[in-house]
């Protein structure tokens, strides 16, 4: 709890020190909101009424309002926490006051960011519910306490959430996401229910490609007719869809087990509740045909064991790139990541040494899985993959910037090479300098080129969160239906690097922007 502050006055009273107090609140889900007294307004009420009983300790209340209504307390991306921030970084804060710690954070990671801010303005920490001081050692044990509890609570949460979904999912129920062409979403919630119009469309969709048996054929045919992505609104009013088909388009919509009235659950399909737009019969044809369109074998002498990570996984202490290799113990074959570092300079020098292939690789695979059920890490891993781009082209457009001075100057000295007059023998020279300039121009104009349709095509094809979705919905059934050589080269079109780090057993992706880009256009893997 903030104390008194002030020097003691020459007849012994202490002056008191104004202490401008601000309220944070926060409700992580939006519902109720709209009501005339909500859940903030709740918490800011016990707030203030307790910054009131210590008005005698020079307590003021800011009037500003710190309000995240809506926002999940297990990050830091809140609008009024991080206007908070900024006006304590602006000495406008000398105390902040919630309802209980998780409001403010329920992240032992984010919520020490957020103490390392206060300690560093001198702002003190105040819990109504919870009292305790922040500047001495027992209060921060107090609060790391409560918010390993807040943290755990969380994670319980999501635990019962996901099991929720689980089960659900395999008594055939829709368990949410955004609507696909065929389908309209119940008003009343918790089911699909078929659209007549767009219905028959999937269904010609369908027949087009038992008659072309091609992808490029069904889309060229797709975009005369002007046939389009399922249209459709957010919550917040936003406009969804309506995009022209592309090969991956046209694959979502073909290997999607909803169309046959039924639902895919960690790769194990279930009987759905909603009705079945396609028939069996034709579903199995168009299946069996997309299976079959796998692209020819090619020499893979360079990877013969099939390692999906080849090439991607780095260790995290050292940094050394990790090896595939096996051993065998009779005639069974056992697969590991080796740190080079380790594997060269002896086992004591890394910390990681190795990691058995099955595992690392599994959880390579279940980060691509998440993408595609985590509405929210896919946003984020899409936002990431833009920042790339962004950082791409700016370097493109630095190199274009210093090719074109190049050009200029060599340009000039061609200019001035052909205008000089002196004697016979010096024009043999200036002859073959112009050459030598001219090939250099030629391919400074070469390399222009290939940066302009570089960033041409980067800046035209911008990724869409909701497309990424899309794509990666439909991840278990391509994926299952590829071979092994075929799977690593996904796998390489959309992992950029694998970090593994022995010490914590922690691996960490980082995926492509232009693959995920490829990934939409429906770009064919093998």
């Amino acid at each position: 709890m903030a104390t008194r502050n002030g020097n003691a006055s020459d007849n012994g009273a202490e002056a008191v020190k104004p202490i401008r107090c601000a309220v944070y609140t926060r409700k992580s889900t939006d519902e109720g909101l709209q009501q005339e007294f909500n859940s903030l307004d709740a918490q800011r009420e016990a707030a203030e009424a307790f910054i009131l009983s210590q008005r005698h300790e020079g307590w003021q209340l800011l009037p500003a309002h710190y309000d995240d209504g809506g926002y999940t307390g297990g990050n830091m991306d809140r609008p009024a926490l991080k206007k908070l921030l900024a006006d304590i970084e602006a000495a406008k804060v000398d105390c902040v006051v919630v309802y209980k710690v998780d409001r403010l954070s329920r992240s032992l990671m984010d919520f020490a960011r957020i103490i390392e801010v206060f300690d560093k303005r001198g702002v003190s920490f105040v819990s109504v519910t919870q009292q305790f001081n922040t500047t001495n050692s027992l209060g921060r044990l107090t609060l790391n306490i409560l918010l390993s509890f807040a943290q755990f609570e969380r994670e319980i949460i999501s635990e019962r959430t996901r099991d929720k979904q689980s089960a659900a999912r395999k008594k055939g129920k829709w368990i949410g996401g955004h609507p696909i062409l065929g389908y309209d979403i119940d008003p009343r919630g918790g089911r699909l229910v078929v659209n007549p119009e767009e219905a028959e469309r999937v269904r010609a969709i369908f027949d087009l490609y038992l008659e072309h048996q091609a992808a490029i054929a069904v889309v060229a045919e797709l975009r005369r007719r002007d046939w389009r992505t399922k249209r459709w609104q957010s919550a917040e009013g936003r406009a969804h869809g309506g995009q022209p088909f592309t090969k991956g388009r046209l694959y979502g919509v073909l290997t999607n087990v909803v169309y046959a009235g039924k639902v895919n659950h960690k790769g194990t399909v279930y009987a759905g509740e909603q009705d079945a737009i396609v028939e069996v019969k034709t579903w199995d044809r168009v299946q069996n045909l997309l299976g079959r369109k796998g692209a020819p074998r090619r020499d893979r002498t360079r990877n013969k064991y099939g390692a999906l990570l080849h090439g991607l996984v780095h260790c995290v202490p050292c940094g050394a790139p990790m090896i595939h290799t096996y051993t065998m113990r009779g005639s069974k074959r056992y697969r590991y990541y080796v740190c080079h570092t380790a594997q060269q300079r002896g086992w004591n020098t890394c910390e990681t040494k190795s990691v058995g292939a099955p595992a690392i690789e599994a959880a390579v695979i279940e980060a691509i899985r998440k993408l595609g059920s985590d509405p929210e890490l896919a946003c984020r891993t899409v936002e990431h993959a833009r920042n790339q781009v962004v950082a791409r082209v700016e370097q493109l457009r630095k190199d274009e910037a210093v090719g074109r001075e190049q050009l200029r100057r060599l340009n000039m000295e061609m200019a001035c090479a052909a205008t000089v007059s002196g004697e016979e023998d010096g024009a043999a020279a200036r002859f073959d300098r112009l050459v030598e300039v001219h090939k250099e121009v030629q391919t400074i104009e070469d390399r222009l080129a290939t940066i302009r349709t570089e960033i041409k095509a980067l800046s035209d094809d911008p990724l869409d969160a909701a497309d990424v979705l899309s794509a990666l919905e439909r991840f278990e059934p391509v994926w299952n239906s590829l071979r092994t050589h075929q799977q690593t080269r996904m796998v390489n079109l959309l992992v950029e690097r694998v970090g593994y780090d022995g010490r914590t057993g922690k691996v960490t992706v980082a995926f492509r922007s232009q693959g995920m880009r490829e990934l939409c256009s429906g770009r064919k893997v093998g």
